[in-house]
């Protein structure tokens, strides 16, 4: 390669490193700060991996080196250098050394993953049955009386033990900041445990492959001091009260149009749980929750999530739309 063609291949590299320093995404989808102890543990053994792995690169980049500059050809050198066919002693070396670097790296990796494998729950944790449906996440606390979807809420300070079961496909559950993947089996129940340092608000996705909405299957962890928890819980477990003659209208419209699917009467095509829907942050777990997006939604949901299974309500009218849509945002 030609030293004009080196320099322009050094100028695109370092264009497109300075392209992609610039990319900042959802901070809350770092698996770099980490604000909970699986994370934590998990960012531990990257930076024991990245470390260990960088001064192996030091390493053979400096003898790389030296042997460009040590044995290159000089001026006025005819014959070649002397050949070395083998040597017992550097195949030891080199076979060695990996070894003792594998080995090393396998104490922490070990050790972690008995630590975070240890799902079991205890007195003072809670307890969250996840279910992975195309394309929205299922949260059902057994002990609490609460169920919901798109949005786990947690309190600070607690471990909570997730029970996870697929419905229909492959799923992954992960929550980047907080722990790492699970998969979601149908038929089978895995379990992995998270908590959760300080509160905030942490991005969660589906890590497999699951078909056309795979990419939109996002949900949200909130993580809440342990009295605004409870506070959410005794929320939820209030009924939601009808209040004015278009949620009326609306709540007629709800029984006709959509308590087949939502109520579990038909489980072919179950859909969330929308007895708390007016306390969600997000519509379909990637929209912002205002009327405007539910109407859209409501109209042709396939639009907004390839794949979903929900069918369109696009024959009702106007007046009828915005009272199914007041209602909807009314139960709180």
């Amino acid at each position: 390669m030609s030293r004009q063609r080196l320099w322009r291949a050094l100028l695109v590299f370092s264009l497109a490193a300075l392209a992609l320093s610039g990319c900042s995404g959802d901070p809350s989808l770092n698996v770099l700060e980490p604000s909970g102890t699986a994370g934590e543990k998990q960012l531990n053994l990257i930076m024991w991996s990245f470390f260990l792995m960088l001064g192996v690169f030091a390493v053979v980049i400096t003898i790389f080196v030296y042997v460009l500059i040590r044995f290159r050809k000089r001026k006025g050198q005819d014959r070649m250098p002397e050949q070395t066919h083998g040597s017992t002693l550097l195949e030891i070396v080199w076979t060695v050394i990996p070894i003792v670097l594998l080995g090393i790296l396998a104490v922490p990796t070990v050790n972690y993953t008995f630590e975070l494998a240890d799902a079991k729950p205890d007195e003072d944790s809670i307890r969250v049955k996840v279910t992975g449906h195309q394309y929205w996440w299922e949260f059902e606390y057994p002990d609490l009386g609460v169920k919901t979807a798109q949005e786990l809420y947690i309190p600070v300070g607690k471990k909570v033990h997730l029970e996870i079961h697929g419905k229909d496909v492959l799923h992954s559950f992960w929550v980047p900041a907080l722990g790492g993947k699970t998969d979601v089996i149908p038929g089978r129940v895995n379990t992995m445990w998270l908590d959760a340092k300080k509160p905030g608000k942490y991005q969660g996705k589906c890590a497999e492959l699951c078909g056309a909405g795979h990419a939109l299957m996002d949900f949200v962890v909130y993580a809440k001091e342990p009295a605004e928890f409870d506070k959410w819980v005794a929320q939820m477990k209030q009924p939601a009260k009808v209040a004015t003659a278009a949620q009326k209208e609306g709540e007629q419209l709800f029984l006709q149009n959509c308590m087949g699917c939502h109520a579990g009467v038909n489980p072919k095509l179950q859909g969330p749980d929308l007895s708390k829907f007016g306390t969600r942050t997000t519509i379909a777990g990637i929209l912002p929750h205002t009327e405007e997006n539910l109407k859209k939604w409501l109209k042709n949901p396939e639009a907004v999530k390839p794949g979903a299974k929900m069918p369109k309500i696009d024959y009702l009218t106007q007046e009828e739309l915005d009272a199914l849509t007041e209602y909807l945002m009314s139960r709180k």
